[in-house]
């Protein structure tokens, strides 16, 4: 089978591989059909992805079929299409008992800490993919990154009547900006790139947006929020700076969540933090509950998810084409793998 191996930062290589067939009881074999390019891919790319070995087959972000099952698998049939949540948990530790298998002790995400779908042939616990009769290979590859977003929101227990304000308006940061309209907030989203902050006004219909220049962001966030501060802060940029500038710009008694990670400390001014009394909280990933949930307002049209992909790229194609994804004109919203 088609195989696409990162040997290494920024040397991916393509290869025939051997595909076996045999499944485990509770296993199915599926046909990767798309795969999503998330901020891990990238950050695997360019050495810079945390929990991460080489070599390694990316991909996580999956929209899949059926084509084998084994013994006892009663939620899919062959030839359902199916998103696939890639956490792969023990089930038997603390996190797993008190059900958040998000956060596994022994966790195993596809793509990231095993060999995830960049491949033709996948097998997985039947009970990580989640059928659908009317999503597209496409619709069902984004629900994985629209989980992120959902359970951040969750995490933060975002209301209507928060003030949201998100920074980073890649990816992460547009599925943050979905749930967090879903709620009935009202959300900025703040950004260096203008191409990605009017993509939010005019797609998204975030109420405000903020072009992060050399200026005061806190004066630029009061700006908006009529002097007041945001009740709900997602940092989606994975930047180490942005991450720590972030804790200036909570309302007192607000809540600040890390959606985004890097490889190193965050630190912060103690006693401005308890001045505050802000609620630090980190996000990881998505729990089962997300993906049943993000399929069902796909389904039913609550969620309109077809602005999203701006980039398709042929499989074969994706050595030759991946640096450019990175550049910024390129002006990638979304980019999938097509398979």
């Amino acid at each position: 089978m088609k195989t696409l191996v990162l040997n290494a930062p920024g040397h991916f290589q393509q290869s025939e591989t051997d595909l076996n067939t045999e499944l485990q009881d509770g296993e199915v074999l599926l046909k990767i059909h798309r795969i999503g390019i998330c901020g891990t891919d990238y950050h695997a790319f360019r050495g810079k992805q945390p929990f991460f070995s080489y070599p390694r087959i990316l991909g996580h972000e999956l929209g899949a079929e059926v084509v084998a099952i084994s013994a006892g698998v009663d939620n899919v049939v062959v030839g359902d299409k199916v998103s696939v949540e890639p956490y792969i948990n023990c089930g038997k530790c603390q996190a797993c008992r008190n059900g958040k298998t998000n956060c596994c002790e022994k966790l195993q995400v596809l793509g990231v800490h095993s060999d995830g779908g960049m491949r033709e042939f996948l097998k997985v616990p039947a009970n990580k993919v989640y059928a659908s009769k009317t999503l597209s290979y496409e619709q069902l590859a984004l629900v994985e990154t629209l989980g992120i977003g959902s359970h951040a929101v969750n995490r933060a227990q975002v209301q209507a009547n928060d003030l949201v304000l998100v920074i980073g308006a890649g990816p992460i940061g547009l599925s943050v900006i979905q749930f967090a309209k879903l709620k009935g907030a009202k959300v900025a989203v703040m950004d260096m790139n203008e191409g990605r902050l009017a993509f939010c006004k005019q797609q998204l219909k975030v109420d405000e947006t903020i072009l992060l220049k050399d200026n005061d962001p806190v004066e630029a966030i009061r700006g908006v929020l009529n002097g007041d501060l945001p009740t709900a802060v997602f940092d989606a940029t994975g930047n180490p700076a942005s991450m720590m500038q972030a804790f200036k710009y909570v309302a007192h008694g607000g809540r600040l969540t890390f959606v985004g990670l890097f490889q190193g400390d965050v630190t912060f001014n103690d006693p401005e933090f308890h001045r505050r009394e802000v609620t630090l909280l980190a996000s990881r990933n998505a729990l089962p509950e997300d993906f049943t949930s993000i399929i069902a307002a796909m389904e039913n049209g609550t969620l309109d998810t077809h602005p999203w992909v701006s980039h398709r790229v042929p499989f074969d194609s994706l050595i030759d084409s991946f640096e450019t994804l990175l550049l910024p004109e390129s002006r990638v919203i979304k980019a999938v793998i097509e398979l």
